[in-house]
């Protein structure tokens, strides 16, 4: 295995502000060969590596099989916004599944977001870790559904929202776009692929290995033995886990109908000077708003300002990212018109059809978890430490969720993308009818 150090190449990552920033990392060797392994884990994302990592720590021999470089798809390219919670609300999952799942998810939502905190200190990970994040409304119905999102997590023992009226709200955003907000105290924001690389870099100095540039063409779950096989090599091994996520493509039938691929796109400015950045957030807080198709920013380590947002169902990408993101950048801080734009990317999530990810089981020795549905920074930690659990005996976590009911989006693959478009329609004009 290759152990030069160097930068990550933006030409082997997508040409972002994240892969052009990143930390010295070392090129790994592709899987060669047959061979064996304890536990396989697929995809050295934030799911696989918090998984492996785990695992080490307990003592087990994992691999790791990655189709690009540790943190090529979502982990490497989101928002980096550490947001508490699962995509679908404390009361949504109260009224479909009951309280007792309520009550049971309402324990975890910040367990993510503390997960990666001891993870950086434990490991001295450098990712430009800040404190913070705040859910803005545009409109008097959306402060009512903050309020309602305050009362009831703190029904369920979760003190540490604060509501912002409009002139609270100018303190930490200076933009006239808002109603008001929600800042979330444990919430906060980071460079998402220096992270997965710290992480990566962790769980090899505690005995794992990591095999990059290997995508997998086949799997077989149904073993006594599983066994994974890419273009050079297979790797046979007690347990396999899937956290291929958005990018695991068809390669599993079985899983490729629980979840949709949806891409989303980030642009970073140029940097924008210190005092400059600090009068948009004075606080270096994180920001999203909570429309059904959304904006979400944040400033980077170098005073950059990171905006993001549009969906496009399906996980093909636009034409034109700046042209899409700009307009709504400018809305939100119309002093930035006309600046220059470095950086402009797009990137994959797996949607659920509930928004509640998935954990489960194929067959008896494969483990599987995806569908964090726009909310994979903290929900992959979590899930990730529930695997591990698993694999280790203890399947009181995993059984709740493996046990909620998914449903597969109306029509199918072929109608999924139309399906999906009509609802965010509905939604979109709910938000602009602020109702």
């Amino acid at each position: 295995m290759s152990l030069n150090t160097r930068s990550v190449p933006a030409a082997q990552h997508v040409d972002s502000y994240y892969a052009a920033s990143a930390n010295p990392a070392p090129e790994r060797a592709a899987l060669q060969g047959d061979q064996e392994t304890e536990i396989c884990i697929v995809g050295a994302g934030f799911s696989g590596l918090s998984t492996g990592l785990h695992l080490v720590e307990k003592g087990y021999k994992v691999t790791i099989i990655e189709g690009v470089r540790v943190g090529w798809g979502a982990s490497g390219r989101n928002g980096g916004q550490i947001v508490n919670g699962l995509n679908a609300s404390l009361q949504t999952i109260e009224k479909r599944y009951g309280r007792d799942t309520a009550t049971f998810v309402a324990g975890l939502v910040q367990e993510g977001g503390e997960i990666i905190r001891e993870r950086v200190s434990r490991y001295d990970i450098q990712c430009d870790l800040k404190e913070k994040n705040i859910f803005t409304g545009l409109t008097r119905a959306h402060m009512h559904e903050l309020e309602a999102r305050m009362k009831l997590w703190a029904n369920h023992g979760i003190h540490n929202q604060e509501l912002l009226d409009k002139r609270q709200l100018r303190e930490h955003i200076d933009s006239d776009l808002y109603e008001g907000g929600l800042i979330d105290h444990t919430g906060g924001h980071l460079h998402p692929l220096n992270l997965c690389l710290g992480e990566a870099a962790a769980f090899e100095r505690l005995g794992g290995v990591i095999h990059e540039m290997s995508p997998v063409l086949s799997v077989d779950t149904e073993a006594q033995y599983p066994q994974v096989k890419t273009a050079s090599g297979t790797l046979r091994c007690k347990t396999l886990v899937l956290c291929g996520n958005a990018y695991l493509g068809n390669v599993v039938p079985a899983l490729s109908s629980r979840v949709m691929p949806v891409s989303t796109q980030v642009m970073a400015t140029e940097p924008l000077g210190e005092e400059r950045a600090r009068a948009l957030i004075p606080h270096d807080v994180c920001v999203e708003d909570i429309r059904y198709i959304l904006d979400y920013y944040r400033l980077s380590a170098d005073k950059r300002l990171l905006f993001g947002g549009g969906t496009v169902y399906g996980g093909t990408d636009p034409r034109d990212i700046v042209g899409k993101l700009r307009p709504n950048m400018e809305k939100v801080f119309p002093q930035l018109k006309g600046v220059r734009i470095d950086h402009a990317w797009s990137g994959n999530f797996a949607l659920s059809f509930s928004r509640v990810p998935q954990l489960g089981r194929l067959g008896n020795n494969t483990y599987f978890a995806h569908g964090y549905s726009g909310h994979g920074v903290t929900g992959s930690h979590t899930f990730g430490r529930i695997l591990s659990e698993a694999i280790d005996g203890d399947l009181t976590r995993f059984d709740v969720f493996e046990k909620v009911p998914w449903h597969p989006f109306p029509g199918g693959r072929l109608l999924r993308v139309p399906y999906s478009m009509v609802g965010s329609w509905w939604y979109s004009l709910r938000d602009r009818l602020g109702v």
